[in-house]
Order: structure tokens, then C-alpha cells, then sequence
């Protein structure tokens, strides 16, 4: 079927000119000039953390900012290079703005996108811990599965990836692993995958070949700043330490060198084994209980907020999520009836268009949530 250039390009000019409209690109240039001059400050690098954030944000801002200042004269050369083709007869000047159509298209989906993203803590890095649920080592092979999914991810995109802590399971897979992504936005982008996710396929554990149904719990909270105030008591710790072990039990360090904490008054426990160091691990930790301490504070201010406005059945309710390899292939997500017919690239990180919908869902609930206030 031939394409209709005409439509394809009134789409990307519809699409272009709501996301100027809500980027606010003065504000834009505004906070790129600041940054810009908070990244040359001669003593910049005395803080490498906050050096690594200012520059980071920097670095995040001009992208966005170039794509808006560029994309009205992009559409304009493939108006004029389909145009082209077309009176010439030139099938190569064609099949050019059809593959920088597509280009364009993705390129305006992913900025619409970052125009959606305007949470408190969008903007930060995101922790990431999957835990494996019901449904025995396949449950722990799929929690494994999980985290290799977002791990993927994320160096597709070239973004740094920090295993923090993993609790492996007696036979396959894990009990549960940590891992930090760092990158603008990518808690705000990654905190749609938080939920309880479903794997159905033919166990490869299982010697009479029957088909397994597993469940996994994927958490997402943004990492904590120096900025941020969270108080904790050292009275309301407990802190353990305990020797680091890899697959199957095997001992990786000789010396007591892993950290449990757990914050009693709300139960909330972190672990730390990769780090080589107690005292690293141990910052570490506190590091991620004051992350999960902050969204816990949040999530109960909106609590409050939904039960003055009467509770909506929504967010992230059980199974938001199905991957079935067995009897038929697809991947669904329950919420927005996004789906795939290929699970092998979505457990190898192709997860672009479930992310994509997951926010523009969660926009959706909250307009929804606004408009019954």
C-alpha cells in the first residue's frame, strides 16, 4: 500500500506543535543557560556527585532543545524531498523520506513523552528492585529475566547501570536483585513498569514439560539527592551484617561485608552486597531506604488526597503486565492494552512502546483524577 506522504506529514506538524506548545522552550533556553554556567564554575569538580548531576541535567536539556530547534526544518526537507520524489519519479529520494519519516516519528514520540514526564521526581535517576513471587524457580528465573530486561534497556540507550544488591535463589535465577539506572527522567520513564508482572510459558524446570504460570514484583523509586530531607532515627534502625554470596550460596567475599537495614517503625528493609566495602555497602543502603523513606511519604499524602476525592481503581494493581511464550507469543499490558507479538525482544530490552503508553495512561488517570475534584 503507498504511503500517504500528505497525512504522514500533517501528523508530524500536529504532533511537533503541541510539544512546543507545552515545552515552554524559553523556560528551556533559560535553564540551559544556567546550567551552562553552573557547568563552567572552576570548582565544579570539587563535588564529582554533584558535578556528574549538573552536567548530566546539562547535557539532557541541550538534546531536547536542539531536537525542538531542529525538527520544523527537518519536516520541511521531507515535505520538499517528497515532493521532489514524486515529480521526478525518483524512487530513491522516496524510500529517503520514508525511512526519515519513521525517523522523525520516533524521534517526536520519545519528546512527546518527556513532555508528559513533570512529577516531583521525575527528573531523577530511578532504583529498580525486582522480586520474584509465587510460582517457584520459575518465578526466580523470571525475576531474572526482569532485571536483565531493564538492565538491557538501559544500555541500549547508553545509559550507566549500577547493580546494587542481588539475593539469588537456591536454584535458578534470583530472589530479588537492585539495580540503579542513571539517566535524566529515568525514574519519571521507568516508574510505569512498577507492578506485579506475569510470565506463562512450558517450565524448563519442569521434566514433564507442563506450562508454569509465574509472577514477579517490579519496585521503582527515584534515587535519593542531597537536597532532599528525609529525617531517620538511627534509633529506629536495625542493621545487620552478614557475608556476600552469589549463585547457588557460593561465597564471593571472605569478610562480613554485606548490610541489611531495616527501618523499623514502617518495616522497611534494603540490602547491600556489591560493593566491596561494609561502609560502602552501608552507604549504599542508607542511600536507597531514604529513596523508598521519600516515596513512602508521597504515597500517603496521595492516599490522603484519594480518599478525600473517593478512591479510583487504577495504577498498579495485581498482573499489570503478561508475557505469554506458550501456546500462543505476546506480550500485554493490562492497563493500557498495549501489546507485542515478540517476547524474546522485549526480555532482550525492547520495551519503548509498553513505556511510552505507560505514561501516557498514568497522564490520563491523573486529567481524570483532576477533573472529578
Amino acid at each position: 500500500m503507498a504511503t500517504d506522504f500528505s497525512a504522514e506529514i500533517t501528523s508530524l506538524q500536529n504532533t511537533f506543535a503541541s510539544i512546543r506548545e507545552v515545552s515552554d522552550v524559553d523556560t528551556l533556553r533559560s535553564e540551559v543557560e544556567e546550567l551552562t554556567h553552573a557547568a563552567a564554575a572552576p570548582d565544579l569538580w570539587d563535588d564529582p556527585d554533584a558535578a556528574q548531576k549538573v552536567t548530566s541535567k546539562l547535557s539532557h536539556k541541550q538534546s531536547v532543545l536542539e531536537k525542538l530547534d531542529r525538527f520544523d526544518q527537518r519536516i520541511e526537507d521531507v515535505e520538499l524531498l517528497v515532493s521532489m520524489g514524486e515529480d521526478e519519479g525518483d524512487q530513491d529520494a522516496i524510500d529517503e523520506a520514508t525511512s526519515e519519516i519513521e525517523k522523525l516519528r520516533s524521534e517526536l514520540g520519545d519528546l512527546e513523552i518527556s513532555t508528559l514526564l513533570s512529577g516531583e521526581y521525575d527528573e531523577r535517576s530511578a532504583v529498580i528492585t525486582v522480586r520474584a513471587g509465587a510460582g517457584g524457580d520459575d518465578a526466580s528465573d523470571f525475576a531474572q529475566m526482569l532485571t536483565r530486561m531493564y538492565v538491557r534497556w538501559a544500555e541500549n540507550r547508553k545509559y550507566s547501570v549500577q547493580e546494587l544488591d542481588t539475593s539469588y535463589a537456591e536454584g535458578a535465577g534470583v530472589k530479588s536483585a537492585t539495580i540503579q539506572v542513571n539517566a535524566p527522567y529515568a525514574y519519571g520513564t521507568l516508574s510505569v513498569e512498577a507492578g506485579t508482572h506475569r510470565l506463562v510459558r512450558i517450565s524448563p524446570f519442569d521434566n514433564q514439560g507442563r506450562r508454569q504460570t509465574s509472577f514477579a514484583a517490579v519496585e521503582v523509586i527515584p534515587l535519593i539527592e542531597s537536597s532532599d530531607h528525609v529525617d531517620v532515627d538511627e534509633n529506629d534502625l536495625r542493621i545487620d551484617v552478614y557475608r556476600s554470596s552469589g549463585p547457588g550460596g557460593q561465597s564471593v567475599n571472605t569478610t562480613d561485608s554485606a548490610v541489611r537495614i531495616t527501618h523499623v517503625p514502617t518495616g522497611v528493609v534494603v540490602s547491600m552486597q556489591n560493593e566491596k566495602s561494609q561502609i560502602q555497602n552501608r552507604a549504599a543502603a542508607m542511600r536507597v531506604l531514604q529513596s523508598r523513606l521519600l516515596l513512602l511519604k508521597q504515597e500517603e499524602e496521595n492516599a490522603q488526597k484519594k480518599e478525600l476525592a473517593g478512591d479510583i481503581k487504577a495504577s498498579w494493581g495485581d498482573q499489570m503486565r503478561s508475557y505469554v511464550t506458550h501456546p500462543y507469543q505476546m506480550v500485554k499490558d493490562l492497563r493500557t492494552n498495549h501489546e507485542v507479538n515478540n517476547p524474546s525482544n522485549v526480555f532482550d530490552g525492547a520495551i519503548d512502546g509498553f513505556l511510552r503508553a505507560g505514561i501516557r495512561w498514568r497522564k490520563e488517570q491523573e486529567m481524570a483524577a483532576e477533573s472529578e475534584d
